[in-house]
């Protein structure tokens, strides 16, 4: 009787961590389109905040694959406060006047509770991160 002969492969580390991050984007962005359409108010809005934190934090990981959770984590948190306290100076608001991309991504008006949405958002993002690292287990405490 004949064995066969089976080939391993082995797929790069980064290629899985790239496609995992790319793949929690899309899942991020689907999350925060459907906040936005099955609710409303601010229940949606501070969500919606949380998510950008989390999209960004996902960004992170898909250009640096070998970044540390909470390196990831404190990027996108600097990322996300950095564009609110820009709208500050109303540059934001100018751009989202011209662009819808640049509301979507820039928004236009300073909310100063958006702050500890992003900050909750990156805490997610960090503990997900921090839990789908290679050695740690999922069914781990």
């Amino acid at each position: 009787m004949k064995r066969k002969q089976t080939v391993r492969v082995s797929v790069p580390r980064t290629a899985v961590v790239r496609a995992t991050a790319a793949a929690a984007a899309l899942v991020t962005v689907a999350a925060g389109l459907g906040v936005r359409s099955a609710v409303h108010g601010e229940v949606a809005k501070y969500a919606g905040d949380a998510l950008y934190t989390v999209l960004i934090h996902a960004l992170v990981v898909l250009l640096v694959p070998r970044v540390r959770p909470s390196a990831a984590a404190g990027v996108a948190l600097a990322v996300s406060w950095a564009v609110e306290l820009a709208q500050l100076t109303g540059v934001p608001a100018e751009l989202a006047g011209r662009s819808a991309v640049a509301r979507l991504v820039l928004g236009s008006t300073f909310n100063a509770p958006d702050l500890l949405w992003y900050a909750v958002g990156a805490a997610l993002a960090w503990c997900v991160h921090r839990r789908l690292r290679p050695g740690r287990g999922l069914a781990r405490p």
